[in-house]
Order: structure tokens, then C-alpha cells, then sequence
């Protein structure tokens, strides 16, 4: 009945992206703050299981809980397209949703910030998203950095949004 095991809001477009290494997402049409971009879909693993997959699997994955990954059985998914920016223009909502933190203007590239997902080491890299905020190296612990926890207040995987929570309770004795 369904052909597709993710949402990718219409007013997006998943396109090729060489000068990124591969494929992003821009928008067609203006996009509210809000607005929900797309919905992940996949299959739920490890770590261990994840670190097993062959690569095409693994760069098409996203942290959604403690120990616990989605991984796309599709290559050609273009809700996976999105890519990592140090500023911005999407938040999670839940654990598998992306949603519009501002408007997005036609023509720009919708990008999230790993560190609204990611608690591990399994996708660190040297980062060349060209922001002026730039953090050079995205890794599995820049969710621990105050200044991105105040900046995405609200935008976090919820199992890392209760995480920031357990450990503002923790600080406050």
C-alpha cells in the first residue's frame, strides 16, 4: 500500500550535492518555522549491530535513544539526504521527526546539528560546514556543551533532551 518508509515534506527536494560528498536537501518553497520537514524510517539496532553493517547503511543512520540506531534499508531515501550544519536551520522533534526551527527560504539547504541526535562516537568527523560558528570536529559529546544545549532547547532527541534535564536536577544540589 505505502511505497515509502519516510516522509520528505513537498516543499523540499533531495538533490545532489557533490561538493558535499554526496546528496542534501534544499527547500522549493519557503518554509514556516515549525513546520515538519520530514519523518525518519528504518530499522532499529545496536551500536554493535550498527558497527557491523556495511558503510552505504551506516552513513544513512541517526541516534534515536540510548544504544539504539535507525538505520535506512534505502540509499535512495531523500528525508536521509539531510546533512550536519554547526548553525542550523532544523531541529528534532521527538526522536525521528525534523522540524523547521525558522523559516527556510527557497533554494536553502535544510541542515540539522548532530549533536541534537548523537551521544556516541559511531559519526564523528572533521566538520567543513563553512558556518562562521563552526565547530571544526563534530563528535558524540557536543550535546554536553552548554552553549548548544541552550541554543536547541527543544530541538534535542528526546532520550538526549531527558538526558540534559537529568543532569541540570544533578547540578542544582
Amino acid at each position: 500500500m505505502f511505497s515509502h518508509i519516510a516522509y520528505l515534506n513537498p516543499k523540499l527536494e533531495g538533490v545532489e550535492m557533490p561538493e558535499k560528498g554526496g546528496w542534501g536537501v534544499i527547500a522549493r518553497q519557503t518554509v514556516p518555522a515549525g513546520e515538519l520537514l520530514m519523518v525518519w524510517g528504518g530499522n532499529i539496532c545496536s551500536q554493535a549491530e550498527l558497527e557491523a553493517l556495511p558503510e552505504i547503511y551506516r552513513i544513512r543512520s541517526v541516534q534515536v535513544d540510548e544504544d539504539q540506531y535507525l538505520v535506512s534499508p534505502r540509499s535512495d531515501e531523500p528525508a536521509d539526504f539531510i546533512n550536519h550544519s554547526c548553525d542550523p536551520n532544523a531541529g528534532i522533534s521527538g526522536q525521528i521527526s525534523v522540524v523547521a526551527m525558522r523559516e527556510i527560504n527557497p533554494g536553502e539547504e535544510v541542515c540539522f546539528d548532530y549533536a541534537m541526535t548523537d551521544s556516541s562516537p559511531y559519526d564523528e568527523f572533521e566538520c567543513q560546514c563553512g558556518a562562521a560558528n563552526c565547530r571544526r570536529r563534530v563528535t558524540g559529546n557536543d550535546w554536553t556543551l552548554p552553549e548548544l544545549q541552550a541554543r536547541y532547547k527543544g530541538y534535542f532527541s528526546h532520550y538526549l533532551q531527558k538526558r540534559i534535564e537529568r543532569l541540570a536536577v544533578a547540578h542544582d544540589y
